[in-house]
């Protein structure tokens, strides 16, 4: 089978005062691809302070990565409250995608895992580019994440072309709400993307599918769920990669969520 493709930005996350770490989707995504045996080719962008120490992470895991530096790296500081909600705000923004940055490994791939960060991260041309010849998942918070410093605000406020170029819409359940403002979830297959699935954190998840609206429940697991979206996503790729539906595609990767976050706690 064709690996998948991971791409996205790297970030230095301080999670409730802890000195900072390496996060964003191409490490989660990867660490949770070596847990379920998937080839996938990782792509990475951060600053170029951190290059040295992020590549040498990631490869510790045993992927095919490369990671591009330019600029600053993305930063965030956050903290979860006794029912997993996070307070979050944005301490640096990194450099977005640049056509000439996307690495010639991914003619491979037919599957690729968008991951930003914040809104522009990708801009349409590079996702026009990614687009010729596969399928996209591209993560919501490259939708909705304001690009601004400070308190991480959200809204709907994105340029809709972007979706022209998707296949998987992926969202948190506040990224959703971000969109569509209260409306039922249902509405998001009217952005006219084929697949949207809306996680729920710990709670499980929801596929849109053509007719399809299926609810899909998870176990609760009290753990740093932090990583958790990405970790789904690539699930998800690998299932729809191996032939699975979009459900069935999102009970595996609801099931491996629960697992990797139960394997953490202890």
């Amino acid at each position: 089978m064709r690996p998948l493709g991971v791409i996205g930005h790297l970030s230095s996350d301080v999670v409730a005062g802890a000195p900072p770490r390496i996060g964003g989707g191409p490490w989660h995504a990867a660490r949770a691809a070596r847990t379920l045996g998937q080839h996938a080719l990782v792509a990475a962008k951060c600053g170029e302070e951190e290059r040295a120490p992020f590549l040498r992470q990631l490869a510790a895991l045993g992927l095919p990565v490369s990671v591009v530096a330019e600029g600053r790296t993305t930063a965030f500081s956050f903290s979860y409250d006794a029912d997993g909600v996070r307070t979050m705000a944005v301490d640096a923004i990194g450099e977005p995608w640049r056509l000439d940055e996307l690495p010639a490994s991914f003619a491979r791939v037919e599957w690729v895992q968008v991951a930003p960060l914040l809104r522009g991260d990708f801009p349409i041309e590079v996702l026009e580019r990614l687009a010729r010849g596969r399928r996209l998942l591209f993560d919501g918070q490259g939708l909705v994440r304001v690009r601004a410093l400070g308190p991480l605000a959200l809204d709907g406020a994105f340029e809709p072309e972007l979706l022209r170029f998707v296949t998987v819409l992926k969202l948190a359940e506040e990224e959703a709400n971000a969109i569509l403002g209260g409306a039922p979830l249902e509405e998001l297959l009217g952005l006219g993307v084929p697949e949207v699935v809306v996680t729920f954190g710990l709670a499980g998840s929801l596929v849109l599918a053509r007719s399809v609206a299926e609810r899909i429940r998870a176990h609760p697991v009290r753990a740093d769920p932090t990583g958790a979206g990405d970790a789904f996503s690539v699930a998800y790729l690998a299932g729809r990669a191996s032939g699975h539906s979009p459900v069935s595609a999102a009970r595996r990767a609801t099931a491996l969520v629960a697992a990797l976050l139960a394997g953490g706690r202890r």
